[in-house]
């Protein structure tokens, strides 16, 4: 259409060919330049992506790095605590006497010895779990493990001191002794 346009202006006389052709420069340069202002607009926001990219891969990255290292030392500290338990492991003895205790809300049953039950109801030995089963570990140990993994130490009785003994006189139900190795 702009062709016949300019073909009748050219018939009519009302228009040169030198500025026809001067007009089709023009034209062809400020198109030019349009679309070099565009390549160059594009250019700047695929720069802007790709920066974005590399940020998110990178965020990305670290926090997975950081996954990887909570679990490394999750294992770290899991290896640590069979260690303890493996060498200080206390035998339950063969016994007839279940030891009751609650572990994640649940009871559970402990056969063991009388002698070895009297040691966990007086905090000299200490329950802990290990995957599905229990072991029995001194006190220091169970300190140890509490340090690493608190719920690991399923029963740990804390060794009886004089002071908690002794009943205050302001306590009412201090004549009353609450038995600690009562079998439920």
């Amino acid at each position: 259409m702009g062709n016949a346009l300019r073909d009748q202006l050219l018939k009519v006389g009302l228009v040169s060919e030198k500025q026809v052709k001067q007009a089709t420069k023009e034209k062809h340069k400020e198109a030019k330049r349009q679309h070099g202002q565009a390549k160059t607009g594009t250019a700047d926001e695929d720069r802007l992506r790709s920066q974005q990219a590399k940020d998110e891969k990178i965020e990305r990255d670290r926090r997975l790095n950081q996954q990887r290292q909570i679990e490394a030392e999750k294992k770290a500290l899991y290896a640590q605590i069979v260690q303890l338990v493996e060498q200080n492991r206390h035998p339950k003895g063969e016994g007839d006497t279940p030891y009751n205790f609650v572990d994640r809300g649940k009871v559970k049953r402990l056969y063991v010895s009388d002698s070895v039950r009297q040691r966990i109801v007086s905090g000299q030995l200490a329950v802990v779990r290990m995957e599905k089963e229990y072991e029995l570990v001194p006190p220091e140990t169970a300190g140890k493990i509490k340090a690493r993994n608190a719920d690991s130490v399923v029963v740990f009785n804390e060794p009886k001191r004089q002071q908690t003994l002794e009943a205050s006189s302001d306590d009412p139900y201090a004549k009353f002794q609450i038995p600690d190795d009562l079998i439920w």
